[in-house]
């Protein structure tokens, strides 16, 4: 599947879920029927409104998250976590409550494992969390799509958003490894990636905790032969990604590998926010350090990529 062919994806997605909310469907309960409520368990609605109830400002978000839309979105995204990958969550206890910075290695090709990280913490965590994540600025651009995002807690990507929502003591979901970690070919799977400094330095500005995150299965879901940088430049893309599974029809959707997802200890830092590159590095590392050993001790548990 191109990169057009995913956006135009997203956009029917989009395109198909907001007249819900203009339709009104939004002032009314979600209607649930059994094999749904199996899905999402028999308190979805419940976790909603406790998830709602924490956030500063309520159902009148200024980023633009509506409560009915992501009830919608959720469907989806809870038969992904709990049948399709199966997914497995651990340490979710560690989870503080109030701000912290939630701090995974990135892998798939596509961003599937910030998908399962955020529904875990909807889903599965206690109390609920919304854990918000920064999009790209070319994503507004998109019909449908940037509204659609920011209805689903999604926010755009810059320093000023980030630093806001975690002063409103909200959880953020960042990925330091950026696009080098999303698109490693297969023989690199599982190789961490250089972290960036920022996140440790708006952990510092605010005071914020960081739980470290490893996610076990991302991967292999699609299977990576190699980048094409001219490629990728020419679209304007960060990276274009060969993945022959594109190529065959049907098999566009990334295989059903099963997901297990790590949470551990908060890690906190003092320090100035300002400090030179090298002092903010070498706390860095210690992040860093902390997810390679749950990576390592998560894929010494597995038995085999589907189980």
């Amino acid at each position: 599947m191109s990169s057009p062919d995913l956006l135009s994806l997203i956009e029917r997605l989009a395109a198909a879920a907001l007249p819900l909310a203009r339709a009104g469907l939004h002032r009314a309960r979600l209607e649930l029927d059994e094999a749904t409520l199996r899905l999402l368990g028999p308190d979805f609605e419940e976790r909603l409104e406790r998830m709602a109830a924490a956030l500063p400002d309520g159902r009148n978000d200024p980023f633009g998250f509506d409560l009915d839309t992501a009830k919608y979105a959720l469907v989806a995204a809870a038969f992904l976590h709990r049948v399709y990958f199966r997914a497995e969550s651990y340490g979710l206890e560690h989870v503080p409550s109030g701000r912290m910075l939630v701090i995974a290695n990135h892998s798939g090709q596509l961003p599937v494992d910030a998908l399962l990280v955020a529904t875990s913490l909807v889903l599965d965590a206690d109390p609920p969390r919304l854990c918000r994540s920064m999009v790209e600025k070319w994503t507004q651009t998109l019909p449908f799509v940037g509204t659609f995002f920011q209805r689903v807690g999604q926010v755009v990507g810059v320093p000023q958003n980030a630093q806001r929502l975690l002063e409103q003591d909200q959880p953020l979901l960042v990925f330091p490894e950026g696009a080098k970690g999303v698109a490693k070919p297969f023989w690199r799977r599982y190789e961490l990636q250089e972290f960036g400094l920022g996140f440790m330095r708006l952990a510092l500005k605010t005071e914020a905790p960081i739980v470290p995150v490893a996610v076990v299965g991302g991967e292999e879901q699609y299977v990576n032969v190699g980048n094409v940088d001219r490629l990728a430049k020419l679209l304007h893309l960060p990276v274009f990604p060969v993945v022959p599974q594109w190529l065959v029809p049907g098999l566009q959707l990334p295989l059903p590998v099963k997901y297990r997802i790590y949470f551990g200890e908060p890690l906190r830092f003092s320090g100035d926010p300002d400090d030179e590159d090298a002092v903010i590095d070498h706390k860095v590392q210690i992040v860093r350090a902390n997810i390679r050993l749950m990576l390592d001790a998560g894929l010494r548990k597995r038995r085999s990529i589907f189980r």
